[in-house]
């Protein structure tokens, strides 16, 4: 092949050895197997997933090699993938790359779950293919840059890539057609924003289709279906049509040196991310002046740019969903019940207190927080208080960021309030999924996750988790 950057990238994927990878590595590809496990399951009983199942179920076989968490049925991998990723993207609760701006978990492992348990594949071998469905998404996403942010999901676009990487890796495509893969996946990758403005159900899809299309980008290539061989940076490739300032150095940044998955946040708050860091702040300062939401008059959050592009259009949040990319919404709930959590989009968001705090948050641009978006997510906030006092805090680490990581104990505990919030799975099956990932690389095949619908337990019955 030729020395492109699409050429060098297909070639590290498809060459990466799981003896290759730092322990550190390997550990943290565990974490978030784990952490986007426990958002898949969560994103039972939604409608947009459920709807996005029923599709499935109405196209797909009745019965095959892969997993369907939400159901626990069984069906092919092409389908599977599709249904866990629209899963694990609905409560906002699964991890993000800060300098792509990037979801990666949940397009990368629904994929590589379905096509790794239809081959039987070893634990060995699928955190090698979700290590290359993170490092080759995370450039893809840096590569494409900001401006590509502003209209498209990265996470639809950059995330097909990703999803035929990983499963390419899993079918040990060799380059030549590890860049095929690549140029079909390019070709597929969609996603805007537009969607925030209606409430519409489009991130859901977003996510299933870029985890089905990278499957089925790199089952073709596998049967050596031919892709653009520059389909990141030709005249018209996906630079040429979605950014005005794409970098193809990014494309090949210390492959093999830099391990961007080790990069990843998990994310603490049940929100857009862009909320987190004026939350954490927020949280910082009534704490630490001992305030409470009634002594807040007024609350103004710096922000990078993306930020106001993002939770900007949502004014008026009509749905659970839509609150999470409410800024107001979050910061209401943070305030007046410590916690912007499942319980308390789902009980409160349209709650009196939390509409009237909502609308005393504003957001303005910060150029010290734009400046060092993406790669770091400040978090500044200036409070008014009733009694006139003016104070202000920052976060420099969100809680969640790779210096502000979770432990495995708070990873756990998440992964038990998500199963329990979506009733996919009881405490006693979340802590054996746990088990097994913690311990994934001493696996020799993979199987199912969960026990079959047939054998399930009344999970609706179990007892509830404090959260």
């Amino acid at each position: 092949m030729t020395a492109t950057p699409d050429a060098t990238l297909a070639s590290f994927a498809s060459r990466l050895s799981f003896d290759s990878l730092p322990a550190h590595v390997v550990a943290r590809t565990e974490d978030l197997l784990l952490d986007w496990a426990a958002s898949a399951l969560a994103g039972r009983g939604a409608r947009p997933v459920e709807t996005i199942e029923a599709f499935a179920r109405a196209m797909g076989p009745v019965d095959g090699p892969a997993e369907v968490l939400i159901s626990r049925r069984r069906t092919t991998p092409y389908f599977a993938a599709m249904v866990n990723a629209a899963a694990s993207h609905m409560v906002e609760q699964d991890d993000v790359h800060n300098g792509s701006v990037f979801h990666p978990g949940t397009v990368v492992f629904p994929p590589v779950l379905a096509m790794a348990q239809a081959l039987r594949a070893s634990g060995r071998e699928i955190i090698a293919a979700s290590v290359v469905g993170y490092e080759v998404g995370i450039r893809v996403g840096e590569f494409l840059g900001r401006s590509h942010y502003k209209v498209f999901h990265t996470t639809g676009t950059a995330g097909t890539v990703a999803a035929a990487a990983a499963v390419g890796r899993l079918l040990h495509l060799s380059p030549e057609q590890m860049l095929h893969a690549f140029g079909s996946a390019g070709t597929q990758a969609a996603g805007l924003w537009e969607f925030l403005r209606d409430a519409a159900d489009s991130k859901q899809l977003h996510t299933a289709k870029a985890a089905a299309d990278g499957f089925l980008a790199a089952w073709l290539a596998h049967d050596d279906f031919t892709g653009a061989q520059r389909i990141f940076d030709g005249p018209q490739g996906m630079a040429a049509g979605m950014s005005r300032d794409a970098n193809p150095e990014r494309l090949n940044d210390r492959l093999g040196e830099r391990w961007a998955l080790a990069e990843t946040s998990f994310k603490f708050h049940a929100s857009c991310r862009h909320t987190h860091p004026a939350a954490d702040a927020l949280l910082a300062l009534m704490r630490e002046q001992r305030l409470t939401s009634d002594q807040v008059k007024q609350v103004t959050a710096r922000v990078h740019q993306a930020a106001l592009d993002v939770l900007g259009p949502v004014v008026n949040p009509l749905t659970v969903h839509q609150a999470k990319f409410s800024m107001g919404t979050v910061l209401a709930l943070a305030a007046i019940h410590g916690r912007a959590g499942l319980r308390e989009f789902d009980t409160a968001f349209a709650d009196p207190r939390v509409v009237h705090f909502r609308e005393r948050v504003r957001m303005v641009l910060d150029p010290e927080v734009d400046a060092a978006y993406p790669r770091r997510w400040i978090g500044k906030v200036e409070v008014e208080t009733t009694d006139g006092r003016v104070l202000q805090a920052r976060v420099d680490e969100p809680k969640g960021d790779p210096g502000n990581t979770l432990s495995r104990e708070e990873i756990v505990d998440k992964a038990l309030r998500l199963a329990e919030h979506g009733g996919g799975a009881t405490a006693e099956e979340m802590r054996d999924i746990a088990h097994r990932v913690f311990d994934l690389a001493e696996v020799p095949a993979i199987g199912p996750l969960l026990p079959p619908a047939n054998a399930r337990r009344n999970v609706e019955n179990a007892p509830a988790m404090a959260s």
